[in-house]
């Protein structure tokens, strides 16, 4: 008895043509509408695997990993160097997740100022250090891109909530410098109420010449306080009264109310009150 096979179902010729057009594996240079070049690998039709994508408006060059069309595993980010034709600067290193930053990275904002830790969708969030173009480097924790802690470089730091990259909420400045702390409420980087105390007063480089302590007359510690609130309130007056940037004001005891039991210090004809450079950063 004869063995019938059925024959195989033919394909229409379009369908035949479009596979063979669709982009597998490596590829010389492809060129987008836009002008954009992407030179590397491809799966059905998408970029995967490796690959240099070159953007045309900006000159922009990304080089690393992709998947399914997107920016995914380690890459590296160059731009243009605006100074020297022809040369590429690094702006980011690290990983990436469908084409966004994600993981651990270092950032170059400018030739002075980069970051190095943990991105989560685009946004500085988890453990990194920042270096500002001053020197102030910031070192702990970041969320949401916005920083918690701050260490400047004479090593006084600034605790506290930050919003548009500024402080503004409670928080604590830290004078490890002078040995004392300021505890308060900030706006904008500018404190607006808050109480000043001594910390580790014995072990400051540089400690003011009198503590905040009941031994004082408390007028003098009143008037610290408003001395304070003033200098906060008003920086840009503060400033052009004060060269250094610090406190240096100084009273003559000729000018102390006359009372039989005044307690002022006295040292020699001028005392210093307001305690030199503890409002600083």
């Amino acid at each position: 008895m004869p063995m019938l096979k059925e024959p195989k179902e033919k394909q229409p010729l379009w369908k035949k043509n479009d596979c063979k057009a669709q982009k597998k594996g490596i590829r010389h240079s492809v060129y987008s509408v836009n002008g954009d070049q992407y030179t590397g690998e491809w799966l059905n039709n998408l970029k995967d695997a490796k690959g240099t994508y070159k953007s045309k408006e900006t000159g922009a060059i990304y080089d690393g990993d992709w998947k399914k069309g997107n920016r995914n595993g380690f890459g590296t980010y160059n731009r243009p160097d605006p100074r020297k034709k022809g040369q590429f600067v690094k702006e980011y290193s690290g990983g990436w997740k469908n084409d966004m930053r994600h993981g651990y990275e270092t950032n170059f904002f400018n030739d002075e100022e980069y970051n190095e830790g943990e991105w989560y969708a685009d946004k500085r969030s988890g453990w990194g250090r920042m270096q500002f173009k001053d020197g102030t480097i910031y070192e702990g924790e970041w969320y949401d891109d916005q920083r918690k802690l701050i260490t400047f470089t004479n090593e006084n730091r600034y605790e506290c909530s930050w919003r548009n990259n500024k402080r503004n909420g409670p928080g604590k400045f830290y004078y490890l410098t002078h040995g004392q702390l300021y505890e308060g409420v900030w706006v904008d980087d500018m404190a607006k109420c808050g109480t000043m105390k001594d910390f580790e007063r014995k072990n400051a480089p540089a400690p003011t010449q009198y503590p905040f302590s009941k031994d004082l007359p408390a007028w003098v510690r009143k008037c610290r306080l408003k001395l304070l609130g003033c200098v906060n309130a008003f920086p840009h007056v503060w400033h052009s009264i004060s060269e250094d940037n610090h406190i240096n004001h100084r009273y003559s005891t000729a000018h102390a109310k006359p009372t039989k039991s005044a307690a002022m210090p006295r040292t020699d004809s001028s005392v210093n009150v307001f305690s030199p450079r503890i409002y600083s950063a």
